[in-house]
């Protein structure tokens, strides 16, 4: 059987994605792809959608007087981005995410940065309380085109175990 497929039925097959606990080992990096350009579009509208007034994201004008020059690429989106880019490999099979720590702004991005993502598993354990389940702990980086470190953080979830959890069906 071919990684990421299962079959269900006679020349029929469905995609699947993401890592049961049992898959995840100590000190694998998983590279996300594909990468995310980060257009005008998507800055302004996060910036403006999450009610961050700041204007070194929207105004053109007043970013051109900082140091930067331009618009900044909004902090929370290049988290978010890097968490969304990561579902696929990590999370998919996740019953929740159990936190979020240790983040880390490291590089500006600016719009027309491509981010790329890749995360390392650091940790994990079986669950206490919740036997079909297991604990996983990653570091995720944010890196541009050019393989700089825009930022980072660590994240915990709940995740199912084989022959557990809504995906078997």
């Amino acid at each position: 059987m071919r990684q990421g497929v299962i079959t269900v039925g006679p020349q029929r097959y469905r995609e699947t994605f993401g890592r049961y606990y049992e898959e995840f080992v100590i000190g694998d990096v998983y590279e996300h792809r594909p990468g995310r350009t980060i257009t005008d579009y998507d800055n302004v509208s996060f910036a403006l959608l999450t009610m961050n007034t700041h204007p070194a994201h929207f105004d053109y004008a007043f970013a051109a007087k900082t140091e930067f020059g331009k618009p900044l690429v909004c902090s929370p989106l290049t988290v978010a981005l890097m968490t969304g880019m990561s579902v696929s490999d990590v999370s998919q099979k996740a019953v929740a995410n159990l936190g979020w720590s240790d983040i880390k702004l490291i590089h500006p991005l600016f719009c027309g940065d491509t981010l790329y993502a890749e995360s390392e598993v650091l940790a994990k354990r079986e669950s206490s309380s919740r036997p079909e389940q297991g604990i996983v702990t990653i570091r995720t980086l944010g890196k541009n085109q050019d393989g700089v470190t825009a930022a980072s953080f660590e994240r915990t979830m709940l995740i199912w175990k084989q022959g557990f959890g809504p995906m078997e069906s």
